[in-house]
């Protein structure tokens, strides 16, 4: 159930970000303000994963969908503009779906690890992670996993192609915290 509050933040809240059905993981842990709206935290996803926003989005609390609202679409959608994270998590260990190109279907598990004192420390920022971010349009995480295949092996009929197709170097082990630090410090909200 979503509450509706947007009272001031009280708390900073420890999330991890898991893709689902990476293996190893691909994860991210990250700070933030529990009175973060879900449209907020589409950019800090993005920006923290390493995703480029070229796509639709979508947040699944249980049966809820919460998103941009889209007269086309056959489900209803919640305006994800109204709705903060400590509406939908309040208890350590609640957590949800936060789906990335539908066409791919990039699903990420967001579990509330800690909740932590408001203090005037950054945010959002991340504070540890393991592996690169897919490159987009790669074909979720099946085609992910035989896009590594091919870009790990030189023989691989399509090593040429794909390493044309991103751009010369891949490395999945890439996990550059600075960077994406740097990155979430210039959103403005």
């Amino acid at each position: 159930m979503v509450r509706k509050n947007n009272k001031a933040s009280k708390s900073l809240y420890q999330i991890k970000i898991t893709l689902v059905g990476s293996k190893p993981p691909i994860w991210r842990r990250l700070i933030v303000k529990d009175n973060i709206r879900l449209d907020q935290l589409h950019s800090v996803l993005q920006v923290a994963m390493g995703w480029l926003n070229y796509h639709l989005h979508q947040y699944r609390v249980g049966s809820l969908y919460i998103g941009i609202p889209e007269e086309d679409f056959d489900i209803e959608v919640t305006d994800e503009r109204t709705v903060y994270l400590q509406d939908i998590l309040s208890n350590l260990k609640d957590n949800f779906i936060y789906e990335y190109d539908f066409g791919d279907g990039w699903e990420h598990k967001i579990v509330l690890e800690k909740i932590l004192p408001l203090d005037s420390s950054a945010s959002p920022v991340v504070i540890t992670g393991k592996k690169a971010c897919p490159p987009e349009d790669c074909g979720g995480i099946w085609g992910y996993s035989d896009f590594l295949a091919a870009i790990q092996d030189p023989k691989h009929e399509e090593y040429e192609e794909m390493m044309e197709w991103v751009g010369g170097e891949f490395d999945p082990d890439e996990f550059n915290m600075n960077l994406i630090n740097q990155k979430l410090n210039d959103l403005k909200f």
